[in-house]
């Protein structure tokens, strides 16, 4: 590894711009942005990628690879990632730092606890929930009721056992005895809000706005309302700048924020991805699983908020994934099956046909396997062709920044070609119930949506209190395009059900739980944990 410092260099930064965590980590100080203000932005090349499967698709290691191919060319480049959570390192995904020859490195740091940036999120969270029953059990000025606190505690772990809890038990001593709940860390609105505010002014807005119950008479009881936002703002002052790493070839790679995609916006910091545009003249990104989650939130979402604008997209796919989305059974999906994998182009076209309906070009990465044929791959370039799509092979896990050359030209052309044709979904002024309805009918394929009437509740409760006017933040399986995540493909003939409905109001927008989503996920049978171990000279071993 480089010395971080010699990694800041090639941007142009100085050690005063750093704050060190040792050698090969640190944070950029917030003065770089303000300093910055009129330097021109880099272009902004967004990584998504077709509907998740076991097989897996390669999108963190397209990203990585690709910034690394591009540096190889001789270009000024960055690379944007979220800050992996440990639930799912020690749960069924493993690290996440890339693999291969396509990692960012210190891996092990930044697969644990890196600089604690989420540790610092769970800190605000869990403090906001334990004054919220301070408050009352302290005479309950505001007039809270128990029974409608919508404020969750928080834990880096897969916990399914913590989902819901009965806490306050004990006698009078202890609180007030009620049922309440645990998420996991990154689905916290406070890691949203990490995520979205701009300086920290803006976070300590955010965090004032935040909706965290209703009194008796059913009003509603902010975060201002009890008057702590400056002090969840100063756990998270440190928190709020981004952090520098490297790739393996040595390139600069900021890792900030991590919001799940399936559960929240998914999409590392918008501070990130503004330093690393005025720093770079090509910053490469990505967001959580695919096109209708990860890559939906930053066009619908982050883009309202910051007018962060992707030149182009690049939509990774490999033959495995296409193989499943076709048919194949877990364990069979590196045989070779051009029947299925012509089967799985349905996925792949919808994909593309939802970048197209964001009037975004769209290059095509696959993501090769050594197990896949030649004549598999050659399959999918001709079938990109008829469509009208550039598609390009990686291999940068095998191969690092070379691996990725075909690829990064392509992409490279595709910039050449026009300008972006981006464009939002929906106007944010449409009702929230009409813009789940264009979601899910036009991002996901779905006939149209049913509400419980819980979700139907809550958002005729949010309209009147004045939030009707805010995106949505859709929470759906990723396993598929449909809210039942054994439908693989392009599913038809189906209705998206939304059962919950939440205002996370600092973050900027209202969450809608379709199918039977989870904020709080559980271990697999064999956890990762199980394989993860550390040797006496303290290397850390199986976490990839």
């Amino acid at each position: 590894m480089r010395p971080i410092v010699e990694v800041a260099r090639e941007l142009g930064l100085e050690e005063d711009d750093l704050e060190l965590y040792g050698k090969y980590k640190a944070k950029v100080n917030l003065s770089v942005l303000r300093r910055l203000e009129g330097a021109p932005d880099g272009k902004l090349i967004y990584t998504t990628a077709i509907t998740a499967t076991p097989a897996g698709e390669g999108k963190t290691v397209t990203a990585i690879g690709l910034a690394q191919a591009l540096r190889k060319l001789g270009k000024r480049v960055s690379v944007c990632l979220r800050e992996p959570s440990m639930g799912p390192a020690f749960g069924i995904k493993g690290g996440a730092a890339g693999g291969g020859k396509a990692r960012l490195v210190p891996s092990d740091d930044i697969n644990l606890h890196f600089t604690g940036d989420i540790h610092a999120v769970g800190a605000a969270n869990n403090l906001l929930a334990a004054l919220i029953d301070n408050h009352i059990h302290h005479g309950n000025r505001l007039g809270i009721d128990p029974r409608r606190i919508t404020w969750k505690r928080v834990l880096d772990v897969n916990d399914r056992a913590l989902r819901k809890v009965v806490i306050g038990l004990g006698g009078p001593g202890n609180g007030v005895p009620r049922e309440a709940g645990f998420d996991i860390t990154v689905a916290s609105e406070v890691m949203a809000i990490l995520c979205l505010a701009q300086d920290l002014e803006d976070l300590r807005h955010r965090l004032g706005r935040m909706l965290v119950a209703y009194t008796y008479d059913h009003k509603p009881v902010f975060v201002s309302d009890l008057g702590v936002e400056g002090a969840l703002a100063a756990v998270l002052k440190d928190a709020i700048k981004p952090n520098l790493v490297q790739t393996l070839e040595g390139g600069p790679a900021f890792v900030h924020g991590g919001p799940f995609a399936n559960i929240a916006h998914g999409n590392n910091s918008v501070l990130a991805t503004k330093t690393a545009l005025k720093l770079s003249d090509f910053v490469v990104t990505e967001g959580g699983f695919a096109t209708d989650l990860g890559a939906e939130k930053f066009f619908d979402i982050v883009h309202g908020y910051t007018g962060l604008t992707p030149d182009v997209a690049v939509l990774v796919c490999s033959v495995r994934s296409l193989h499943m989305h076709g048919g194949v059974e877990k364990g069979k999906e590196a045989e070779e099956d051009i029947d299925a994998l012509r089967r799985g182009f349905a996925n792949l076209d919808h994909h593309i046909g939802i970048l197209r309906k964001f009037g975004l070009d769209a290059v095509v990465a696959i993501n090769r396997f050594p197990t896949d044929s030649g004549e598999e791959v050659d399959c999918i370039r001709q079938h990109c062709a008829e469509l009208g799509v550039r598609a390009a092979v990686s291999e940068v896990v095998a191969r690092g920044g070379e691996g990725g050359v075909e690829l990064a030209e392509a992409v490279l052309e595709a910039l050449s070609r026009r300008a972006s044709g981006f464009r939002p979904l929906y106007d944010w002024n449409l009702p929230l119930k009409e813009k789940v309805a264009r979601i899910a009918t036009e991002v996901y394929g779905a006939d149209g949506v049913d509400f419980t009437p819980q979700a139907e509740g809550e958002l005729a409760r949010l309209t009147e209190l004045g939030f009707g006017g805010l995106p949505v933040c859709m929470a759906k399986t990723q396993h598929s395009l449909s809210d039942d995540p054994s439908r693989k493909g392009a599913p038809k003939g189906w209705r998206l059900l939304v059962r919950e409905a939440r205002g996370a109001l600092g973050a900027g927008f209202v969450v809608c739980i379709a199918g039977d989503m989870m904020t709080m996920p559980g271990l697999p049978k064999e956890p990762a944990a199980l394989r993860i171990d550390v040797d006496p000279e303290g290397t850390i071993r199986n976490l990839q």
